[in-house]
C-alpha cells in the first residue's frame, strides 16, 4: 500500500493488488488512503489515539468500514503509516549528526553537527505538523495498542540522542554528565518547545528556533573555555560522573 508521501507501508490487501502504475486503480487508492489518514491524523489530534475507533474513522472519511481493512491491518498499521515521514525525516538528522559528531574535534563543529539535526527537526514540524503533534501528545503514554508505533519512535530518538552526546563525550566537548542524562534532557527540551509552537504559544519566531535552542542548550552542556590560570571552571561544584 501506497501512503501520503508516496512510501509504502504495512497495509492489508492492497498491497497484494497495486494495479497498474499510474492507473486509475492506484490513483483511486492513494486518494482513498489520503482519506483515511487525514481523516484519522484530525481526529486523533482531536481525541487522542485511545478514544478514536475504526468506525470514527471510517465515517469521518465517508467510506464503508470494509473498506478501512483493504488498505490497514489495523489503527496501528494506519498510525505507523502516519509516522513514516516524520520518522524519516527525524532519525537522519539525529543520525547525520550522530556522524558529523563522531569527527569533531571542536565546540564549533560541535554546534555545526546539533545546528544541522536542528534544522532537520525543524524542516518536519513545518512539513508534518499535525503528525508532530500527535507524536508528541502520544509519546508519553503506555506502549499499547496503536500507541505501540508512536512509543518505538520515541525509543528510537531517545537512543539516538544518548548515542550523539556519548560521541560529543568521547572528544571532550561537553561536560562531565551521564550521555543518558544530558541527551534526554535535551530531547524533552526540544519536544516541549515543538509543542509550545504548535499550540501557538508566545514564544516568538518558530524559525528562530533551531539556533537558540542549540545555543542554550549546548551552553550549558559545553565545556567551559579555560580560565586565565589554565583551569576550567565547571559551574555548580565538583564534577560529577
Amino acid at each position: 500500500m501506497v501512503s501520503r508521501d508516496g512510501t509504502k507501508n504495512a497495509g492489508g490487501e492492497a498491497d497484494k493488488r497495486p494495479g497498474r502504475p499510474g492507473g486509475r486503480r492506484e490513483t483511486a487508492r492513494r486518494e482513498r488512503t489520503k482519506e483515511l489518514e487525514d481523516a484519522a491524523l484530525r481526529l486523533f489530534v482531536e481525541r487522542g489515539l485511545d478514544a478514536v475507533t475504526i468506525d470514527d474513522i471510517t465515517q469521518a472519511a465517508g467510506v464503508a468500514k470494509g473498506t478501512f481493512y483493504r488498505y490497514f491491518d489495523d489503527k496501528a498499521a494506519l498510525v505507523d503509516a502516519l509516522l513514516e515521514p516524520v520518522r524519516g525525516e527525524l532519525l537522519t538528522g539525529l543520525e547525520a549528526c550522530g556522524r558529523a559528531l563522531g569527527q569533531a574535534r571542536g565546540v564549533e563543529a560541535m554546534f555545526e553537527a546539533y545546528r544541522a539535526m536542528a534544522a532537520v527537526i525543524a524542516s518536519a514540524l513545518l512539513q508534518y505538523p499535525s503528525v508532530v503533534r500527535l507524536y508528541l501528545q502520544e509519546s508519553r503514554g503506555p506502549a499499547v495498542g496503536a500507541r505501540r508505533k508512536v512509543a518505538e519512535l520515541s525509543r528510537e530518538v531517545s537512543r539516538h540522542a544518548v548515542d550523539i552526546t556519548q560521541k560529543a563525550h568521547t572528544h571532550g566537548l561537553l561536560r562531565p554528565i551521564r550521555p543518558a542524562v544530558s541527551g534526554l534532557a535535551v530531547v524533552g527540551a526540544v519536544e516541549r518547545l515543538l509543542l509550545a509552537v504548535l499550540s501557538e504559544e508566545e514564544i516568538g519566531n518558530p524559525l528562530e528556533l533551531p539556533d537558540a535552542l542549540t545555543t542554550l542548550v549546548l551552553d550549558g552542556l559545553r565545556v567551559p573555555a579555560a580560565g586565565k590560570d589554565g583551569r576550567r571552571k565547571l559551574d555548580g561544584g565538583a564534577k560529577r560522573p
